[in-house]
């Protein structure tokens, strides 16, 4: 009998021990590791590779830890940043309950669509097809309500802010896109608190905030700038708008705006050979601008040109207007001159 109680006690004194020595760190000091665990993944298929890149002792003392724990169905996919020199326990507590490593993209106001795939796909968040793609898909531009078809997508709605998001584990581009649109409509209730305009005008204002954000980097412009393009499109004027030529020209362009791409009428986003609004936004606009479009300053203004310090002069007339390109244009300095704040 005593003998007995001796053998358990012994096998107790035993797996006591081995229990301190597999569920402790399995490095000191210890060293990061990122560990990727994609969707599906068993545990004892993570806890395996937890051993193998030597996070953890035993992947069976680890396996016992999540039994006793009840975690063995709650490991999350992601990616996670680990430490060997963590106990298992920390470990096992970091992969069931964190969201693991979140990645910053920060999106600024006056991108096309294309320039933020490419934010997204430097941080591993989606493919530039992929992103185009889920841009482009109608599902997704119905859910949220974008006034926009398939084909003309969802540029203009891809809200600009910063964004903290995990790896994703497809190039589908879905969730940069969704997260970017669910975003738009947070961010427009602050205009709208009691719902979108109609989607027609919603559009309109969509596209008119995307040539303010594009012509001005001068918060104190934007409303003014706003009333210059209204002004124009009332009196039949043709809004002679760069940003607009440029966006049409695609991600090709090369910077150097020339004569020829302005007269040219093949570009359906060429504001000097087409009148009216262009066909679609050609950026993402902030709120601000989304403010300035929906209420635009009320003044007589025309023209503005550049005054090269990233403001503008404004005019009523063609000849005050030739004045100041003369003033700020023919006679700039081009070792200071800009044309914007951004």
């Amino acid at each position: 009998m005593w003998a007995l109680a001796g053998f358990v006690l012994t096998v107790a004194a035993a797996l006591a021990v081995a229990l301190v020595l597999y569920l402790g760190p399995a490095e000191a000091p210890g060293r990061e590791v990122v560990v990727l665990i994609r969707p599906g993944l068993t545990l004892p298929a993570i806890a395996a590779d937890l051993e193998r890149q030597g996070l953890v002792r035993s992947a069976h003392a680890f396996l016992f830890l999540a039994r006793l724990h009840k975690s063995l169905g709650s490991a999350r996919a992601g990616e996670f940043l680990l430490n060997s020199g963590w106990t298992p326990q920390e470990i096992l507590r970091v992969l069931t309950t964190t969201g693991g490593l979140q990645h910053r993209v920060q999106v600024r106001e006056g991108l096309p669509w294309w320039a933020v795939a490419k934010l997204f796909e430097a941080e591993g968040l989606a493919s530039g097809e992929g992103f185009a793609q889920a841009a482009r898909n109608a599902t997704l531009l119905d859910k949220y309500s974008i006034p926009a078809t398939a084909a003309q997508g969802a540029e203009g709605f891809l809200f600009p802010q910063t964004y903290q998001l995990p790896r994703s584990f497809d190039d589908s581009g879905a969730v940069a896109v969704e997260t970017m649109l669910r975003e738009f409509g947070r961010q427009a209730k602050k205009l709208w608190p009691q719902g979108l305009p109609p989607a027609d005008e919603l559009r309109r204002i969509v596209i008119l905030a995307s040539l303010v954000e594009r012509e001005t980097g001068a918060p104190s412009e934007r409303a003014r700038i706003a009333g210059v393009f209204v002004n124009r499109l009332k009196v039949g004027m043709r809004l002679q708008c760069d940003p607009t030529t440029i966006y049409g020209l695609g991600e090709s362009f090369d910077g150097d705006l020339k004569r020829s791409h302005l007269e040219d009428p093949a570009n359906p986003y060429n504001t000097y050979a087409h009148a009216g609004l262009p066909p679609g936004p050609i950026c993402s606009p902030g709120l601000e601008s989304l403010r300035a479009a929906q209420t635009p300053e009320q003044n007589e203004y025309l023209f503005f040109v550049a005054k090269g310090d990233g403001t503008h002069e404004f005019s009523r007339t063609l000849a005050e207007h030739n004045q100041a390109v003369t003033r700020f244009q023919r006679q700039r300095n081009k070792a200071t001159y800009r044309s914007t704040l951004r």
